[in-house]
């Protein structure tokens, strides 16, 4: 069904995720470090990515990071025996789409990773647009009028997220199920607090887009006339 990297330095947890993941019809590499899970994501094209975040040498978080670096687009899912509040967010804000913590349930992870590729599918557009401003998707760059927007991972895709919805108003439970990967996991705020990153961002750039504040329901992105 699909090609997916493992990249897990435990062997007998590589060949468990393994199984378990073939077992689901996929095709399977495992790698045990970061520089050989780089390698191989320049050799060979993944649809989706599990990667542990203790790592020899390099963590999961720079190798999410040099993916997206890369212009790999694939999902990411990071698994990790930390479930603190600011690793996952640091994890999500390194590129990567999905956290899962230790012990899980290999139909959990093959789950994930059913719900990436079915929404990397239905959002194939590799270049999105509102008014002057411009979202290259492959290589997560944005621009105002062809000068460089510069975006973190999250900002990025919190854009893209409302503008593809335009004009329609987001939730923040849709937000953070799109953008965070959990609508259960995270405080609600963080949304709120992503949103003042990018409207500043979007200021400073002299966009003509805003995201509006729609009370009591969420957020929307709208064109500012000229």
């Amino acid at each position: 069904m699909a090609a997916i990297l493992v990249v897990e330095d435990d062997p007998a947890m590589g060949a468990l995720v393994a199984r378990g993941l073939t077992g689901e019809g996929h095709t399977v590499t495992v790698v045990t470090d970061g520089v050989e899970a780089l390698l191989r994501a320049r050799e060979q094209a993944f649809d989706a990515a599990a990667i542990d975040v203790m790592l020899p040498e390099m963590t999961g978080f720079e190798v999410c990071r040099r993916l997206r670096e890369m212009g790999q687009d694939l999902p990411v899912i990071l698994v990790t025996a930390r479930d603190a509040v600011d690793d996952r967010v640091f994890g999500l804000d390194s590129g990567a789409d999905d956290y899962l913590t230790k012990p899980f349930a290999i139909a959990e992870l093959n789950a994930r990773i059913r719900a990436q590729l079915r929404r990397r599918a239905a959002g194939t557009a590799t270049v999105v647009t509102a008014g002057r401003v411009r979202l290259d998707v492959v290589a997560v760059r944005a621009s105002v009028d062809g000068r460089d927007l510069p975006l973190s991972v999250k900002e990025f895709s919190l854009l893209r997220f409302l503008i593809q919805g335009s004009p329609a108003t987001r939730s923040r439970a849709e937000v953070l199920q799109e953008v965070w990967g959990s609508a259960e996991h995270f405080d609600p705020t963080i949304v709120d607090q992503y949103v003042s990153y990018v409207r500043k961002k979007l200021s400073a750039a002299g966009a003509d887009v805003s995201i509006r504040t729609v009370r009591g329901v969420g957020y929307a992105l709208e064109v500012v006339p000229a």
